[in-house]
């Protein structure tokens, strides 16, 4: 099954897991972070892979006039609803049915890894920004994904049993505060997502490694996350 696929499969479990208040890492860890790459609304901002539209919903409050975009019909059709206001449409991240530059600010957030064509997703989003446009992407960070904590002790070690350098798919079975979801994923290294990058003409103008706010553990065993980055925040410009 290939990863748009696999999601489906999971929409349902996605969508109580995202709405559920204070429950996902959206809101958990680095909502405050990543929002501190963005620059000011303009006259459209991108949300590619919405979901079920929180990043919009939120940007939305904030000033952006948003079009989301997501191949999910359940989770678009959730989008819809929370929101009738803002616009999104259902289409592949590697082809979308939006105008060359007609955006000035495209947004990624913890998309591109669940992403089957990410090359041509990325080309996609340099070809609809215009210039002077900016694309801020959050992703798994590709150390996370390659490698384990050996236990949940605050000084476990991390270990990487395969290949950081190959890219392979995973899934993480996760249980918490009774809700369960299977998250699909593509491990790549950050060569693959740099080399997109290039590729497409980005420049790369903020990069940042989010961990777990120290504010917010409330168990020892969320302590070996500090030593780990969970997350790779980055803002590229558009020449």
């Amino acid at each position: 099954m290939s990863l748009r696929e696999q999601w489906e499969t999971q929409a349902g479990q996605w969508l109580a897991w995202a709405r559920t208040p204070g429950h996902d890492s959206f809101w958990r860890h680095h909502c405050e972070q990543f929002s501190r790459l963005l620059p000011p609304a303009g006259a459209l901002t991108l949300d590619l892979g919405c979901g079920e539209g929180r990043l919009s919903r939120h940007l939305t409050s904030e000033g952006h006039k948003m079009v989301g975009v997501d191949a999910s019909p359940f989770l678009i059709a959730a989008a819809r609803t929370a929101d009738p206001a803002i616009d999104v449409v259902r289409a592949d991240a590697a082809a979308l049915p939006l105008a060359d530059g007609c955006v000035d600010l495209a947004i990624a957030f913890m998309a591109l890894q669940d992403v089957d064509a990410m090359p041509a997703a990325v080309r996609e989003l340099a070809r609809v920004l215009r210039p002077g446009g900016r694309f801020c992407m959050a992703i798994v960070h590709p150390l996370n994904s390659a490698g384990r904590f050996e236990s949940l002790a605050s000084d476990a070690p991390f270990v990487i049993k395969g290949s950081y350098l190959e890219s392979f798919m995973f899934s993480d079975a996760i249980e918490r505060d009774g809700l369960s979801m299977i998250f699909h994923s593509a491990h790549r290294p950050l060569r693959s997502y740099f080399a997109a990058l290039e590729e497409a003409g980005f420049l790369i103008e903020a990069l940042r490694e989010p961990t777990i706010p120290e504010e917010t553990i409330t168990r020892d065993s969320s302590r070996r996350w500090l030593r780990v980055p969970l997350f790779l925040h980055l803002r590229c410009l558009r020449p």
